[in-house]
């Protein structure tokens, strides 16, 4: 049976082309197979800056699902599977698996819908929203246990933050970078590091914000979990309350960071018995993860030729400049943003 793709042509437009896309009629083919008689329409649902797409299968009784099209020559999803499995088991709200295909990198999915957080958040729905991305969040560290991710470990942080260095000032902002601010941000790099390394550690997202919790029911629902590791237990703190694509006020994230922190403790999460220090862990993870950011925003536009993260460069750089100045041991790195940005003042500035 065909799959309805439906095309609107006005009656006075030229017959164009139709663009050739061999995997998606693989796809058609598969859930023809599947579901021999039952029409359904493929229509695009969402990409991300991976080679990964999705489509949304629309069900002539009204259904609706969600393929994942991973190309197995460059994405595999036996890891998006795993991930999957334990999450559900802490109790997250992910997609279930309906069919695989992993010979040709298809998943149906359960369709969380697509409205994610940051469509719907606003000044009267955040604090409800927040709170349920907080309490998954509990829920998903409460579900750690050794051995099942990958290690977050020395190798894998530092080499997040050299795209710094390689991309963000390399290509996007490139300035004279010689060995003595090499050598100064390096030593930021260790100190940024030895915090890090420091924290208990829990299953760890890696990119917990507002564009990957879908407001559903139950709220949220958990995408793009496929690079999950045991790792720091701010991180996704981090990624949640620091996100790129959203800003409040501070006063506000503080009450937002201090409500996790005291459930977390009643849950019996590992988190540090004092306030100050459990703070001053999330504010140098939320350091490492905004480096890390920056770096790949500049690659994903200069080598991918993906601009749409450029606009939000400017609020990743605001989050990192606020925890740099708060800390000694961070002032070279906010020296070196100062001369990015050329900000910085000509009297006495050295590294």
């Amino acid at each position: 049976m065909v799959p309805m793709i439906e095309f609107a042509i006005l009656p006075s437009a030229l017959p164009r082309p139709v663009q050739e896309d061999p995997r998606q009629d693989a796809i058609a083919a598969w859930l023809e197979d599947l579901w021999p008689d039952r029409p359904f329409s493929l229509a695009p649902a969402s990409a991300d800056a991976s080679f990964r797409r999705y489509l949304r299968v629309g069900w002539r009784d009204g259904a609706t699902q969600i393929v994942m099209d991973a190309p197995p020559t460059h994405e595999d999803v036996r890891p998006w599977l795993h991930v999957q499995r334990l999450l559900h088991a802490a109790g997250a709200h992910v997609p279930e698996v309906l069919a695989t295909d992993l010979a040709r990198g298809f998943l149906l999915l359960s369709d969380l819908g697509s409205t994610t957080f940051l469509a719907v958040l606003d000044d009267g729905n955040a604090d409800s929203l927040y709170r349920d991305a907080v309490d998954t969040l509990i829920r998903i560290q409460l579900g750690s246990r050794a051995g099942e991710l990958p290690d977050y470990d020395r190798t894998l942080l530092k080499r997040e933050l050299d795209l710094f260095p390689d991309w963000y000032i390399g290509k996007h902002v490139p300035i004279a970078f010689g060995d003595e601010q090499r050598n100064a941000l390096e030593k930021v790099f260790e100190h940024i590091l030895a915090v890090n390394l420091g924290e208990p550690r829990v299953y760890v997202h890696r990119d917990y914000h507002s564009r990957n919790l879908m407001h559903t029911t139950p709220d949220p629902g958990v995408i793009d979990f496929q690079d999950a590791v045991l790792g720091p237990i701010s991180y996704d703190l981090a990624s949640l309350l620091k996100d790129a694509y959203v800003e409040w006020e501070e006063e506000r994230l503080l009450d937002w960071l201090a409500r996790y922190w005291e459930k977390a403790k009643q849950a019996g999460l590992p988190v540090r018995p004092d306030f100050g220090d459990f703070f001053r862990d999330y504010e140098w993870m939320g350091v490492q993860r905004h480096v890390k950011v920056l770096g790949i925003f500049a690659r994903l536009f200069h080598r991918d030729g993906k601009d749409g993260y450029l606009r939000d460069m400017p609020l990743v750089a605001k989050y990192l400049r606020r925890a740099c100045g708060r800390y000694r041991e961070l002032t070279p790195l906010l020296r070196l943003l100062d001369q990015l940005e050329n900000r910085q003042v000509q009297v006495g500035y050295t590294f």
